[in-house]
């Protein structure tokens, strides 16, 4: 079978002098999963289509069962697919993403429950992808529990370990101002790590390591998780002298777990999450033979930007070819406004003159300052300083440009910042880490009383979301079609950004006017004889922060 020996191929490159026998007796140990007819060529890219609603489940209703209670909020509002921010077993010191048992539901998560769950999101075609550290574990994980105890153990070499801290100094700090060093003391010992001192990575040069990770993948592949997203991927594999960032072993690494999930069942979502440059990003999907998606970490900041600025032109800089390359056949990005992290301005995909005036134009409180001037730790509505017009621009914005759009959990209906859970969260991690500011739980009687209350921001915001979400809905144009930025008036206003999608035959006009005044606009005949799919009148007219989607 053509996926069979791909996999073969692939043990070959990584680990030459290891004898094929420990691949045999690992597939063999996993044929179990495998469905009777072959899978080989099957293509399932439903993740072009979806409508991706990122939750910690906890935060957003208590638990399992509090989810499945809000499965039929979620597909009114006109979600397809649910991202489980990391619901596997962790002592939740970074929000599960220090994970101490891949194999269990966190059990305060009523982990019971998620079979049931699935079921039932599965009957309202709601598909469900979660979080997977694949490049670091807890401390607290039984791996690094038996490595601590001897070098003789075999889990030792399953972490990465040094007698001083001379090995990998090209590595860059990532939480700068948070972490010192990658290094960690452990007995006479360090352990590396690339995250927090908590958060030991694992050694992907020992084969056991990758076979654990993909019986991990495989287990909840079969169990009926539609995708995974694959957390810090471009730091899998460390070579001294290099960066230990997108090396030739880690691309092997990401290419051996997209072989194992499609010889398994093919269409599993693989999700890339690689916060570098585009060109560097797109080369996490390979030739369709990697991951299926990748977040398009440079557009997020270059939105706001664009907003702050009143031009679509660093949106439009940003999707141009010279920046943004094409994706493989099956390949998609996936956008977004916010996420469970900070605003994040990093050197790798915003110059430092952007990231000053981002962070000029963003930051209004000083404690939303993260990783001293590197990203903005706030959500969407206090970015937007509440401005229901600027909150609905931006996600018009996103649902509209190429791509699967995420909506962050109580974004809908603009939530704030959550002083109260970013304090009880220093004080059971003790870490300051002001990325707790756009987490903190939903009260949902208080927000039953907003969403009933048609002058609330919150009813304003979700109402018009919901119009917008149900409208994409119906549009495959906007997942999968081509974009064209044009020019509608003579002048060339760069306040209106105009762009048309093209899919197949359908072809649809796009406009924003990124400003804080009207915008005349020249319309086509054909835009004019056309239809806001809104339900918006088509003028030529379009007020402050405002939006058309015309089907031509």
């Amino acid at each position: 079978m053509e996926i069979r020996n791909r996999i073969f191929e692939l043990w070959n490159q990584l680990y030459p002098e290891k004898p094929v026998k420990l691949l045999e007796n690992f597939l063999q140990g996993i044929e179990i999963y495998r469905p009777d007819e072959d899978p080989d060529n099957q293509v399932d890219d439903w993740y072009k289509d979806a409508v991706v609603y990122s939750i910690y489940v906890d935060l957003f209703n208590t638990d399992i069962n509090g989810l499945r209670r809000k499965l039929k909020y979620l597909d009114n509002l006109g979600v397809s697919c649910i991202w489980l921010l990391p619901v596997l077993e962790s002592p939740m010191r970074d929000a599960g993403f220090d994970i101490s048992d891949y194999m269990n539901i966190r059990q305060d998560l009523k982990g019971d429950a998620f079979m049931d769950f699935l079921k039932e999101a599965r009957q309202l075609n709601i598909k469900v992808i979660f979080d997977i550290a694949i490049n670091h574990t807890s401390e607290e994980h039984p791996w690094f529990l038996e490595a601590k105890k001897s070098t003789d153990n075999p889990y030792h070499d399953y972490y990465i370990w040094s007698k001083n801290t001379d090995l990998y100094k090209d590595a860059r700090i990532i939480f700068k101002g948070i972490e010192s060093s990658n290094w960690e003391a452990c007995g006479d010992e360090y352990f590396f790590h690339r995250f927090f001192s908590f958060q030991p990575d694992l050694n992907y040069k020992n084969p056991e390591v990758l076979f654990a990770m993909c019986r991990n993948l495989v287990y909840w592949q079969h169990a009926g998780i539609d995708g995974f997203r694959a957390d810090a991927i471009p730091y899998l594999w460390k070579e001294e002298g290099t960066a230990c960032e997108n090396l030739p072993g880690t691309h092997l690494v990401v290419k051996f777990f997209r072989a194992l999930l499609d010889y398994i069942k093919p269409g599993t979502l693989l999700l890339a999450e690689a916060c570098q440059k585009p060109a560097e990003v797109v080369a996490y999907l390979g030739d369709d033979d990697e991951c299926h998606a990748a977040y398009h970490f440079p557009l997020m900041p270059r939105i706001f930007k664009s907003i702050a600025m009143q031009s679509g032109q660093p949106i439009e800089d940003t999707l141009s070819p010279e920046f943004t390359p094409a994706l493989p056949g099956n390949g998609q990005w996936f956008t977004f406004l916010r996420c469970h992290d900070e605003l994040s301005l990093e050197l790798v995909y915003v110059t430092e003159e952007e990231r000053k005036y981002i962070h000029t134009n963003y930051c209004h409180q000083p404690q939303w300052d993260f990783r001293l001037g590197e990203g903005i730790s706030a959500r969407l509505a206090e970015l937007m300083q509440m401005d229901e017009r600027r909150i609905l621009l931006a996600f018009s914005i996103i649902l509209t440009l190429p791509g699967t759009p995420v909506i962050y959990y109580g974004d809908e209906f603009a939530k704030g910042n959550d002083i109260e859970f970013y304090n009880e969260m220093i004080a059971h991690t003790g870490k300051d880490d002001t990325r707790f500011l756009v987490r903190g739980k939903i009260d949902w009687n208080k927000l039953e009383e907003e969403l009933s209350d048609e002058k609330s921001l919150s009813n304003k915001v979700s109402r018009r979301l919901t119009w917008m979400l149900h409208a994409r809905q119906k549009e495959r144009i906007f997942g999968r079609g081509s974009i064209r930025f044009v020019k509608l008036n003579d002048k060339a206003d760069a306040g209106l950004m105009a762009f048309t999608r093209e899919y197949n035959t359908k072809k649809m006009l796009i406009l924003h006017n990124m400003t804080d005044h009207s915008i005349a606009a020249v319309l086509p005949d054909e835009a004019l004889a056309g239809e806001d799919i809104l339900n918006q009148s088509i003028s030529e007219t379009i007020e402050a922060y405002g939006f058309r989607w015309i089907r031509l």
